[in-house]
């Protein structure tokens, strides 16, 4: 087990302060940035789109892992940045111009539902988010002038400072760049009075009151930040689709996003990478499960969304903390081997949530 001498004030602010972090997080990148020498153009997309699904799960997560605000509709702001990023380049905007305006966009309208919905709790925000989620699908599949309405909205070309991208490993590196970028800035805010008045909110509105944080302005805050970074994953999933449809950002794209962060391991940015990854693989594991099931079961419309609830309740019961937590176990034990005990691992109440005493 490694101890951490600290010998001045920034070790307590210090990224990767333990070198197995460090050594670790090191690997991953040397391995994603050699992934197109040693991976096929198909498998080099599929990568491609986990990046893209974790900068969304980073979105969600830090709605609703990190400031305890459930959204059912969060695929709402994946198709207002991929529609809009569409229309604007389409128009003749670049590249680069178009991602600054449609990620303030979608924070500006992330605010504005972070405004109506900051007075509700629980239950009430889930309905509230799925009925904005179900708003903005219908107003894609209506507004034909603009989107294209159910015949779908054709995604231009991608070209970035003048230069097309067309191979799959140049469109790869652009993904890369982006995770890269709201993962630092996501494990930035955190660092931040922002990101810790997020926290405060999440672990007891009521305390986080008494203590003087306004709990309106940092719901409002926590959606804009949210619907940003999710309407940039927008962004990047608008030129994996090449061809945009209202279908596409349903209540199982927002599912898909819940189960992500809840499987993952909820109040983690690692968590929603290892969602990510599990986002990507099901799909996979699902149509082997539809070969293997009998004809009566596997062909029927809503296995997936079934299997979906039923990993999520799984979770939920008899690992709460996710794939994250289960790593953290896992680490913990190497870590303290021979001395680890049962007993370490006793399951812990997440949060706080003395404000039901209201």
């Amino acid at each position: 087990m490694q101890v951490l001498f600290k010998t001045c004030y920034e070790d307590d602010i210090r990224f990767l302060a333990k070198t197995g972090e460090k050594v670790r997080v090191g690997l991953v990148i040397a391995a994603l940035l050699a992934a197109p020498l040693w991976l096929q153009n198909y498998y080099l997309a599929e990568l491609g789109l986990l990046l893209v699904y974790a900068i969304a799960g980073i979105g969600l997560m830090i709605l609703t892992g990190y400031t305890g605000q459930v959204s059912f509709g969060h695929a709402a702001f994946l198709g207002i940045g991929a529609y809009c990023h569409s229309i604007l380049i389409s128009h003749g905007v670049p590249f680069s111009v178009s991602v600054i305006l449609t990620t303030a966009f979608s924070a500006a309208i992330g605010m504005a539902l972070g405004r109506s919905a900051s007075r509700m709790h629980g239950f009430y925000l889930a309905i509230a988010t799925l009925a904005f989620l179900i708003l903005v699908e219908t107003l894609l599949g209506e507004w034909t002038s603009m989107t294209g309405g159910y015949a779908g909205l054709k995604v231009p070309a991608l070209v970035v400072f003048g230069m097309p991208l067309k191979a799959v490993w140049q469109q790869y590196y652009l993904d890369l760049f982006f995770v890269l970028i709201v993962v630092m800035a996501a494990a930035n805010l955190f660092r931040t009075s922002t990101g810790r008045s997020f926290l405060a909110v999440r672990d007891s509105e009521l305390s986080a009151r008494s203590l003087g944080v306004n709990v309106e302005w940092v719901k409002i805050q926590s959606f804009g930040v949210s619907a940003a970074i999710t309407g940039l994953a927008g962004v990047l999933l608008a030129h994996h689709l090449h061809y945009l449809s209202p279908e596409v950002f349903n209540v199982l794209e927002s599912l898909k996003l819940m189960l992500m962060i809840v499987v993952g391991g909820l109040g983690s940015i690692l968590g929603a990478i290892f969602g990510a990854i599990l986002i990507s693989l099901l799909p996979i594991s699902i149509s082997f499960l539809k070969d293997v099931l009998p004809p009566g079961i596997g062909q029927q419309a809503g296995l997936e969304p079934l299997l979906f609830g039923l990993i999520i309740v799984l979770f939920i019961v008899f690992e709460p903390l996710g794939i994250y937590g289960r790593w953290m176990k896992l680490r913990y034990f190497f870590e303290t081997f021979p001395y680890c005990r049962k007993s370490s691992f006793v399951r812990q109440k997440s949060y706080l949530r003395t404000e039901r005493l209201r």
